[in-house]
């Protein structure tokens, strides 16, 4: 592997792990992420942190400020209705995109990660809410459109986070079914069906949402240090209850 190439499979693996700090709520807005201490978690440079924070960046999941400062992304409550409405015009496009052209192989793949939602229902709220939102992305990217897979990508993320900050407990029963149910209008080729589907499932979960201040968090070491073990589960968290 060349240098470069190894460069951007490392930044990779920082931005896989702050994504799912930042979606499992274990960073919360305004957190400030330095180059320094990210570069010492995951035993790589400082440059090499530093590009991680851009992609997170360019996925509305972290600001990068003047003076090289880099915080967690503030999503606004009023904003995340809008973001809602704008995922689900480009939503629609993803299903329209993918209606009746999954592969075998496609079809067995968003049926797995049903299969994992189903089985994270029982645990960590956060955890589903991120599983539920990567089901999203793994359709965009599916339809092979770069700037489809760009937009769905950062409005996907930066939905999560307003959920994740914001929202009332995730339904996790619902957004199952509600995912087996686009997969199965995909199968079948019914384009207005799935088109449907997937406006009238991404509206359900912007209106389950239900504004709620944030728990306190700990220090950025501690809170990455079980995100930084490639592979290894999600902390286990605490469902949120109304």
């Amino acid at each position: 592997m060349t240098a470069k190439g190894e460069h951007g499979d490392r930044a990779s693996t920082i931005c896989r792990a702050i994504r799912r700090a930042i979606l499992e709520r274990a960073l919360s807005p305004g957190d400030k992420l330095p180059e320094d201490q990210l570069g010492e978690r995951f035993g790589v440079s400082r440059t090499i942190a530093r590009h991680a924070l851009g992609q997170l960046a360019s996925e509305g999941l972290v600001e990068l400020r003047r003076n090289r400062i880099a915080v967690v992304a503030t999503p606004s409550f009023e904003e995340a209705r809008d973001e809602f409405d704008i995922r689900i015009e480009l939503e629609r496009l993803v299903v329209r995109a993918l209606c009746g052209r999954l592969s075998p192989r496609q079809v067995e793949e968003l049926n797995a990660h049903t299969l994992e939602e189903e089985r994270a229902r029982d645990g960590s709220e956060v955890v589903s809410l991120r599983l539920a939102t990567e089901f999203h992305v793994r359709l965009a990217e599916m339809t092979g459109k770069p700037t489809l897979l760009r937009y769905v990508r950062e409005t996907a993320y930066r939905s999560c986070l307003s959920l994740s900050t914001f929202g009332r407990p995730h339904s996790s029963d619902c957004a199952i079914a509600e995912h087996r149910e686009v997969i199965d209008a995909l199968v079948a080729g019914d384009e207005k069906r799935a088109m449907n589907v997937m406006a009238g499932h991404l509206d359900q979960v912007a209106r389950r949402a239900l504004l709620q201040a944030p728990e306190p968090r700990g220090d950025l070491m501690d809170i990455l240090a079980p995100y930084a073990i490639p592979n290894a589960p999600s902390p286990r968290r605490t469902k949120r209850r109304t």
